[in-house]
């Protein structure tokens, strides 16, 4: 990774939590599987099934060089949360996420 590599800070709908920078390629990789895999529909996806369908759509190249499908996934995610493109489906157990725009 080179020092000079741009990065997206991915915040938390968490107060008091602080965000997690990663490399934009890998924060752009991601957010745009999650947005081709999320649903707008009324009952969304379960949450736990989100890594696996994101590694599904992913490409290979970009599965091999970004580690951990599960851990950016769930990072992507909660910055996608906290800025309104997706949101937690309410009173879905276990968690249920949809598209909002």
């Amino acid at each position: 990774m080179a020092k000079s590599e741009t990065k997206v800070l991915c915040e938390t709908p968490t107060p008091g939590k602080r965000g997690t920078s990663i490399a934009k390629w890998k924060y752009d990789a991601v957010r745009a599987a999650i947005r081709e895999v999320v649903p707008r529909s009324r009952a969304g996806i379960e949450f736990r099934k989100l890594p696996g369908l994101v590694e599904q759509v992913i490409s290979a190249e970009h599965r091999e060089q970004l580690g951990s499908v599960t851990w950016h996934t769930v990072t992507v995610k909660l910055h996608l949360e906290s800025i309104g493109e997706i949101e937690r489906v309410a009173g879905s157990k276990p968690q249920h996420i949809r598209r909002r725009r």
